[in-house]
């Protein structure tokens, strides 16, 4: 049985990984076990937050909508409820962008949201 040699792959590997730790602080950079460390947590952050931003932006798509629908005596929950009352199909990312860019175009929702209601 020849002798094998592992060198070469161990170092791409570990190459690898010091790639992906190019510019944390300290020894996270430089030695291979905190580096791999860092980087495995980093990629379960990621994993995390690309979810958690779905609802981060939701939230807050929501609060500006709510903050629109006050101004015209409505709550957020009732706006909402208007507007499927009157068979409007606008998603929240778009109806906080109407809100924010287009405040005449909101109203015109809003006003038909309460007419439903009312």
């Amino acid at each position: 049985m020849p002798r094998v040699k592992r060198g070469h792959p161990a170092h791409r590997r570990h190459k690898r990984i010091l790639r992906r730790a190019s510019g944390y602080r300290g020894t996270r950079h430089t030695l291979i076990k905190t580096a791999r460390e860092a980087v495995e947590k980093g990629w379960k952050y990621a994993y995390r937050d690309r979810k958690q931003r779905k609802r981060e932006f939701r939230a807050l798509w929501i609060a500006r909508i709510n903050a629109a629908a006050r101004e015209h005596g409505l709550s957020y929950s009732v706006f909402i409820h208007g507007l499927s009352q009157a068979g409007v199909e606008v998603d929240r990312k778009n109806l906080a962008d109407l809100a924010i860019s287009d405040p005449g175009a909101f109203a015109e929702l809003a006003k038909l949201a309460k007419s439903k209601v009312a």
